[in-house]
C-alpha cells in the first residue's frame, strides 16, 4: 500500500509551493519553510494570520469568533494557524487594506435624482435621511429595496464622502426590481440602504498600475474606485478599460475623458465589440488589455461586469503574469441567473 499524498501549500505573496504533512497547519507549513508569513497568538484568537483560501478546501480547528467572523469564513477567509490543509491549496495572508471595516448601516433615503445613462440604464441619486453616516471603501455595494420590491445589490458609484449616494440600474430580462426601477420610480420615494458589503475594494496603500475593466452597468463600483484613486493623487498609471456591445451602450465616456484630459496618469479605453466603433477600440475587453500589457506582473485588477466577462479577464490575467489575489471582482448577475444558479453572488446588474 503507498503512502499518502502530502498536500501542497502555495503561498501566493511568496511565490512559493511548499508542503503541509499530516496534520499541519498551513501557519506551521510556512514558518517552517523560512515564510515571512505574518501571525501572532497562534491559537486563534487574535486573527493576525487571517488569509484568503484562494484555492482547495481547509479543516479549521477551533478559533475566536473575533478572530474570524462568520461573515469572513463566508467569503474564503482562514485563519493560516488553524487550518490543515485537506487538499493542496492556495492562499494569501490579508494585507493591510484587505482588512479595512465599515460599520453596517441601515439608511433610510429619498430620490432625489434620475435620469437614464443608456437605453436600459437609468442612474439613481438618493438623498441619505436618516441612519447614516455611511462609510465605505470605493469599490463596495449595498442592498437597496426599493417599495414593493424584493432586496436588490447594486453597487455605489458615488465615491466615499458624498452626500448623495449614486446607483446604476439595468433592466434585465424578468428583473422585477428593475422595471419598477424603470417604470415607476419618482421623485421623494423612499429607499432602504443596507451595507457596505463587497471585497472588491479600491486598496489605497497599493502603488503598481491599475487596470479597471467594466462591463455594462459595472462601470458603476468601477467609477467609485477611479474617481477615488484619482481624487487622492495617486500617482501610479490607471487604466480603464470599458466593454460594450455597441457605442450605444456607452454611458460616462465624455466625463473619463475630461478626466484624462486633466490626469496624466489616467488612460480610458473603450472597446466595442459589434457593429461600428465609433472611433474607439473593436473586440472583447480582455484582448485589448493584453494587447496592451505582455506583462501584468505587478499590477492591481478591478474587474465588474457580466460573468463572462469577469472570467474571462481573470483567466487571461493570471497567464499574463497577474497573482491571483491582485484580481479583486464582484461579477453582476441578474436575478434571473442567481435564481438559475440558486445563488446570491455579488452585485446585480
Amino acid at each position: 500500500m503507498g503512502s499518502k499524498r502530502i498536500p501542497s501549500v502555495r503561498v501566493s505573496q511568496a511565490g512559493r509551493t511548499i508542503e503541509a504533512p499530516a496534520g499541519t497547519t498551513v501557519l506551521d507549513a510556512a514558518l517552517d519553510a523560512g515564510i515571512d508569513y505574518p501571525f501572532g497568538c497562534q491559537s486563534g484568537n487574535c486573527g493576525a494570520c487571517k488569509s484568503r483560501l484562494i484555492a482547495g478546501e481547509v479543516a479549521m480547528a477551533g478559533y475566536s469568533e473575533f478572530a474570524l467572523g462568520a461573515e469572513e469564513k463566508a467569503r474564503g477567509l482562514i485563519l493560516a494557524c488553524r487550518a490543515v490543509p485537506r487538499t493542496d491549496v492556495e492562499v494569501a495572508w490579508i494585507e493591510e487594506d484587505d482588512l479595512l471595516h465599515h460599520p453596517r448601516r441601515v439608511l433610510s433615503c429619498r430620490v432625489i435624482g434620475f435620469d437614464d445613462v443608456t437605453h436600459d440604464i437609468k442612474r439613481i441619486r438618493l438623498g441619505i435621511v436618516s441612519g447614516g453616516p455611511f462609510d465605505f471603501s470605493a469599490g463596495q455595494f449595498a442592498s437597496v429595496t426599493f417599495d414593493g420590491c424584493p432586496p436588490r445589490d447594486y453597487s455605489m458609484a458615488n465615491t466615499p464622502g458624498d452626500p448623495t449616494m449614486e446607483f446604476h440600474v439595468r433592466h434585465g430580462s424578468g428583473g422585477a426590481t428593475s422595471a419598477y426601477v424603470r417604470d415607476r420610480l419618482k421623485l421623494g420615494d423612499a429607499v432602504r440602504v443596507e451595507g457596505p458589503f463587497g471585497t472588491a475594494h479600491l486598496r489605497e496603500s497599493h502603488r503598481g498600475p491599475i487596470v479597471a475593466v467594466a462591463g455594462g452597468s459595472g462601470l458603476a463600483p468601477i467609477k467609485s474606485i477611479v474617481e477615488r484613486a484619482l481624487a487622492l493623487g495617486l500617482p501610479q498609471p490607471i487604466h480603464l478599460y470599458v466593454g460594450v456591445r455597441t457605442t450605444a451602450d456607452l454611458y460616462l465616456d465624455d466625463d473619463f475623458a475630461r478626466l484624462a484630459d486633466r490626469h496624466a496618469n489616467f488612460h480610458f479605453t473603450p472597446v466595442v465589440s459589434d457593429g461600428p466603433s465609433g472611433g474607439h477600440r473593436s473586440g472583447l475587453v480582455p484582448e485589448a488589455v493584453a494587447a496592451d500589457f505582455p506583462s501584468l506582473d505587478g499590477c492591481k485588477a478591478y474587474l465588474a461586469g457580466p460573468p463572462p466577462l469577469v472570467e474571462a479577464a481573470t483567466r487571461l490575467f493570471e497567464q499574463r503574469g497577474m497573482r491571483r489575489n491582485d484580481i479583486h471582482a464582484d461579477a453582476f448577475y441578474t436575478a434571473a441567473e442567481m435564481a438559475r444558479a440558486g445563488r446570491k453572488t455579488g452585485a446585480e446588474m
